[in-house]
């Protein structure tokens, strides 16, 4: 009945106007459309959803369910809500934990545990950040993917004498090793 209201009032209103709000309205609409673009998609699980297996997906996505099996999201952002409960791997470009999640983690850029979000199981990321209040149980691997292992360092402390026995020599050449305006100190 709305719709036959609006048509009704349309012969009271100009013509003029009519064709003016037309363009005006196709012109807002773009801009939501555009706005959508531009703004990452995000999916939700409720938390009265619960899955059993491998979950794969292009989108940002938030879980407040139950999840058992293997997530994941290489390019994208998982988040663990509050009532969220996982029991999976989990890989994905960042992950936020506010629930609960067993399972070993691995992330391309973060891994962020909330207060009040769990994780027990190994967390592998180049970054990591544990809340006060959060719980973790497991070990974590902050190294880069694409860092180089330092071979050059230990090398370089083989090479270089130890001062230890350069002591013990002099020591044992007595007062004569002692260079002119040097003290010799312990004697």
């Amino acid at each position: 009945m709305w719709k036959r209201d609006e048509a009704v009032r349309s012969p009271a209103v100009p013509t003029n106007d009519t064709s003016a709000a037309a363009p005006a309205a196709q012109a807002a609409r773009p801009d939501n459309v555009m706005r959508g673009q531009n703004e990452r998609d995000v999916v939700n699980i409720g938390k009265s959803v619960v899955i059993k297996g491998e979950l794969n997906g292009s989108e940002d996505l938030t879980i407040e369910g139950h999840v058992e099996g293997k997530i994941e999201l290489r390019d994208h952002v998982l988040t663990i809500g509050p009532n969220g409960k996982i029991k999976a791997q989990l890989n994905a470009k960042a992950i936020v934990v506010l629930g609960e999640v067993i399972g070993n983690v691995t992330a391309t850029e973060k891994v962020d545990i909330r207060e009040n979000g769990s994780v027990e199981g190994d967390i592998t990321s180049p970054r990591v950040a544990i809340a006060e209040g959060a719980h973790f149980r497991g070990s974590v691997d902050m190294q880069n993917k694409g860092a180089a292992k330092p071979t050059a360092a230990p090398q370089a402390q083989t090479s270089r004498p130890a001062p230890a026995p350069a002591a013990a020599a002099q020591e044992k050449q007595g007062p004569q090793a002692v260079a002119p305006g040097q003290q010799r100190i312990g004697a």
